[in-house]
């Protein structure tokens, strides 16, 4: 039987112990690796978080892979702590539940992705001005 987005979501959601941004923010500044995956046009708009790692959506599985010829050298084990963002925090979710599925069972997401963390006045550069928000 089909499921609907909603569906999925929920179903990538409950695999997951979502993390608030200062939660990530702490956990980053301990070591865990940040992944924005938002596209550059998204990033260009709403700004980034330094130091965070990019990886597009379209190839986060094959870059943070340990056993894929196309990781990255961050993709040191399955052990490694991956806290994924996008906008929102809705396609993070997504790509976080797939990370599970490659055995990278420490990833997760940011509730509430990229707006939560500017909200929260954590570290941001690029952000736009508030007239232009």
């Amino acid at each position: 039987m089909p499921r609907t987005i909603d569906e999925i979501l929920a179903a990538a959601r409950n695999r997951l112990e979502r993390v608030t941004p200062e939660r990530a923010h702490a956990e980053f500044l301990d070591g865990a690796l940040l992944v924005d995956i938002r596209p550059a046009a998204q990033r260009a708009a709403e700004g980034e978080v330094p130091g965070a790692l990019i990886i597009e959506r379209n190839v986060l599985e094959w870059r943070l892979d340990p056993a894929s010829d196309a990781r990255l050298p961050q993709a040191t084990g399955h052990d490694l702590r991956v806290i994924v963002f996008c906008s929102q925090g809705y396609t993070s979710s997504l790509a976080a539940a797939s990370l599970h599925d490659l055995g990278l069972t420490r990833a997760t997401d940011i509730d509430g992705g990229f707006e939560a963390w500017c909200a929260a006045g954590l570290p941001a550069t690029g952000l736009p001005s508030p007239a232009a928000r």
